[in-house]
Parts: C-alpha cells; sequence; structure tokens
C-alpha cells in the first residue's frame, strides 16, 4: 500500500469515527436567506439580522465598500449597503461574509492551501453568476451564486479532518502532496454529505458530488454553469493548484450552453477583477 493510499485511509478512519466536527451553516446567513426568498421580503428584517451579528456586519460592510462594489462615497451602515446595492447583492454578500469565517484554520500550511480555496469558491460562485446572466439559462442567479460558492466545501472539511489529524498525531509527516491527493478523492462525497447535513435543497448536493464527472445529467443546466466557472477560474489560476491548460470554448459545458470565445474573454476579465473579494 502506497504513502498516498494509507494516509487517505486515515483520513477516511478519521471521517467515519465521527471525531472532527462538521462545520456549521451561519444562522444569520439562513434567516437573511429565509426572508430573501419571500415575495415581499422586508428590509428592516434583514437589516436587524445582519446588524445583530457585529462580526457578520463589519464584514459585510468590508465587502460592500471594496473595490468591486465600491460606489462614490463609502457605505457605513447596513441599512445604506441594502438600499445602495439592493437585496440580490446584498445576498451575496452576506452568504460571503457568513462563510468566510468558515474558511480558516490555524495551521499554516493548511490556511495557505484554505486561502486559495476560498478565491476559487468566491471565483466560481461570481462566474457562475455571471454565465447564468450571460444568456437566458432560466436559472436563478442566487441559486447559481450558491452552488458556485459551495461546490467544492468538501475540500474544506477534508482540510479541517486533516488539521485535527496533525494536531492528534504530531509524529505524522503530512505533505502538501497527500493533503492535495486527498481532498481531490475525497471532496465530492464529503461535500455532498456535507451539504446534505446542512439541510440545503439537493440541487446544490448534487453540484457538490458531480461536479468533475465525466458522465453527467446534461440537462442539469445549474451543474453546467458552476462546472464552467470551475474550468475558467482553473484556467486563470484560481485555483488550489496550478493553472491548467484548457481550450475552454471546446468543452462540453461550453457547447452546451452555447458560451462563445468572446463571452470566455469577458468572463476571465470580470473574474480578475472578482479577485479583490478575496483581499
Amino acid at each position: 500500500m502506497t504513502q498516498q493510499k494509507s494516509f487517505i485511509d486515515i483520513v477516511n478512519h478519521y471521517i467515519q469515527s465521527d471525531t472532527v466536527t462538521l462545520p456549521v451553516f451561519s444562522a444569520a446567513a439562513s434567516r437573511v436567506q429565509q426572508e430573501l426568498a419571500k415575495k415581499e421580503p422586508d428590509i428592516r428584517i434583514i437589516e436587524r439580522i445582519i446588524t445583530a451579528d457585529q462580526s457578520l456586519s463589519s464584514q459585510v460592510l468590508k465587502t460592500a465598500n471594496s473595490a468591486f462594489y465600491k460606489g462614490l462615497s463609502e457605505i457605513s451602515t447596513i441599512r445604506n449597503a441594502i438600499i445602495r446595492l439592493g437585496v440580490k447583492e446584498i445576498q451575496k454578500i452576506v452568504l460571503l461574509a457568513a462563510t468566510r469565517n468558515t474558511f480558516q484554520c490555524k495551521d499554516k500550511l493548511i490556511n495557505l492551501i484554505v486561502k486559495k480555496l476560498w478565491q476559487h469558491s468566491v471565483g466560481c460562485a461570481y462566474g457562475a453568476v455571471w454565465i447564468c446572466k450571460r444568456h437566458d439559462y432560466d436559472v436563478d442567479p442566487s441559486k447559481a451564486f450558491f452552488g458556485g460558492l459551495f461546490h467544492d466545501v468538501g475540500k474544506l472539511f477534508i482540510l479541517m479532518v486533516i488539521e485535527h489529524i496533525k494536531q492528534k498525531n504530531k509524529q505524522t509527516k503530512i505533505t502538501p502532496s497527500l493533503i492535495m491527493e486527498s481532498m481531490v478523492k475525497l471532496h465530492t462525497t464529503q461535500g455532498y454529505q456535507l451539504l446534505k447535513h446542512w439541510n440545503v435543497p439537493n440541487q446544490f448536493a448534487v453540484v457538490a458530488r458531480d461536479h468533475h464527472l465525466l458522465d453527467i445529467d446534461q440537462e442539469n443546466t445549474l451543474l453546467l454553469i458552476v462546472r464552467m466557472a470551475n474550468q475558467v477560474c482553473c484556467k486563470l489560476g484560481i485555483n488550489t493548484e496550478p493553472s491548467q491548460d484548457i481550450m475552454l470554448s471546446a468543452t462540453m459545458e461550453a457547447n452546451l450552453l452555447n458560451i462563445s470565445e468572446m463571452d470566455i474573454a469577458e468572463l476571465e476579465i470580470y473574474l480578475e477583477d472578482s479577485r479583490v473579494l478575496t483581499a
């Protein structure tokens, strides 16, 4: 048995033994999502939910004032952020702000990977929304955003498990290659199970499970959109791994989504601009 396989067995053992606590989906973010799902969401309720969480509100204001969103004057209150940006953008920002705290580890090596994973997840989220709006796919942009943001959440959980292993077994030598191998092999299954644990709609769990499969349901437009955004991010190097040489316009996803070379070029520029959200 190779070292890589034996380490993956160790990771699987820790997962199955339930010794690592599953990440918890933000209660505040969930309440905001529920309010915004109503036909007539109450801005006052959204404002109260956000302002009641000091960490969340400060992160929302920081993101709203980033170069990606910044207007002529600084946004200083949650209400002003909602009024200026609108509830749809606030929905994205709240989800980003609430999730960002989850994308952290104390271990220096693992945290470097976590930061790259965060950049990739944000890039995929905004890329999926951009694609969603480019043509009429009859996919809600908020669903595209959620699907893109959480498609690789299984990698986050695997990193948390590995950090736990390092803390419990300090003599175990864990190299970057072992970490990457574990994430690649285990993240789709674990991502699917984690999203099911969070009780999010099954369509997002399916995206986490199937976004690397060769044989997929080609009628699943949400999955195709996230896969396309994922590949563009990978080509740009917005990823946990080195950039990949992909002929994006020749991919199955580009063909099925009717994405042209011009579309891809504009999307790449947009994603480069979105990097400021992860600074």
